[in-house]
């Protein structure tokens, strides 16, 4: 039922603003229409700034998105009630024979990002840095009180996340838990409806510890929101502005080290900053996949030129992760009121 659900959104959405203009477009053009498109909800502000700069861009053409868990996202594609997705693991084989064989559809993939998964505190926590074996004793529930981890601070940790079907949580059920455990499962987890939800309960919350995608994090497109769009979209087409970025100081982001014998057993604990992602030093990292089965001379086949290109990979930069097509040039990296140096 809930496939039927999303995939009658979908048409429906099509079917009430014009399905998208099949008029032939010549090479370097973009077509007019309407198009729904799909997305992880861990991925919203990337995307709601794509939609808005390339809508400014071209002022014909209309993009509507719906932000549900990822496996909604792929079921809606596979029965063919949306053309485009976001979310961080590519369709299988079968999958995209399924498509080609029932729809006619050829199934493009393209890796936009490299993501990384923050684990964030309320400012008052001491807690500035976890390992990964800390992490997983967490996430299965071997640790429970902060104390455990640093001071004397006996209660409870409070694992917060944003849901079960998230992208987020299936990637550190996979990377933490035995198969058949979720983390759900563990009694001091609470899941929230989405990201935004994450960050507000970690904000008040002393003894919450969230899990949420670092795009959240990052504090240039907070900035940028309070510009028009026209100035936006110049300097998203600026090749010569550099494309670090700061992350938000509302809340405190963990450092996260990763000592093994692949790197000589290195204690350094980083932060998700772009430069450390790239690198692989920040350990907790996954690609994005935007994903269309649209045709050419088509709204959504423009929009995905668009994601792919120069402009599209620099909006990405503004969120704080990694634009796949894009590397990163290391400027000062920080968080604004820090006094200590830090990875």
């Amino acid at each position: 039922m809930k496939l039927i659900k999303y995939a009658l959104i979908g048409l429906s959405a099509l079917i009430g603003l014009g399905v998208s203009s099949c008029t032939k477009v010549k090479r370097g053009e973009y077509a007019k229409g309407s198009a729904t498109i799909f997305c992880d909800d861990g991925f919203r502000n990337i995307l709601g700034e794509e939609i808005e700069v390339f809508e400014y861009t071209y002022p014909e053409s209309s993009i509507i998105p719906f932000y549900v868990d990822e496996q909604a996202a792929i079921d809606t594609l596979l029965a063919d009630g949306t053309q485009a997705i976001i979310v961080t693991r590519e369709l299988t084989k079968e999958q995209k024979d399924f498509m080609k064989k029932k729809y006619k559809r050829v199934v493009r993939t393209h890796c936009i990002a490299v993501d990384a998964v923050a684990l964030i505190t309320n400012k008052d926590n001491n807690v500035t840095s976890l390992s990964m074996e800390e992490i997983g004793k967490i996430l299965r529930g071997e640790t429970t009180r902060w104390s455990q981890l640093a001071g004397n601070d006996t209660t409870k940790i409070k694992l917060v996340f944003d849901n079960a079907g998230s992208s987020t949580i299936s990637y550190m059920r996979e990377k933490f838990l035995p198969e058949g455990q979720k983390i759900s499962d563990n009694p001091n987890a609470f899941a929230q409806k989405n990201n935004a939800a994450v960050f507000d309960v970690v904000k008040k919350d002393r003894d919450a510890l969230g899990i949420i995608s670092v795009s959240w994090l990052g504090d240039d497109l907070s900035a940028a929101k309070n510009i028009p769009v026209d100035q936006r979209y110049e300097d998203y087409k600026n090749e010569n502005d550099t494309i670090a970025t700061n992350l938000t100081t509302e809340v405190n982001i963990l450092k996260v080290s990763n000592p093994t014998e692949e790197n000589d057993f290195n204690p350094i604990a980083y932060k998700p900053y772009q430069v450390y992602i790239n690198s692989g030093e920040y350990p907790l990292f996954r690609k994005v996949y935007m994903i269309s089965t649209a045709t050419k001379h088509t709204v959504l086949n423009s929009f995905y030129v668009f994601v792919t290109g120069f402009a599209g990979q620099k909006i990405i930069s503004k969120t704080g992760i990694l634009p796949y097509n894009m590397q990163p040039r290391v400027v000062q990296l920080k968080q604004t009121n820090s006094t200590n140096s830090e990875k």
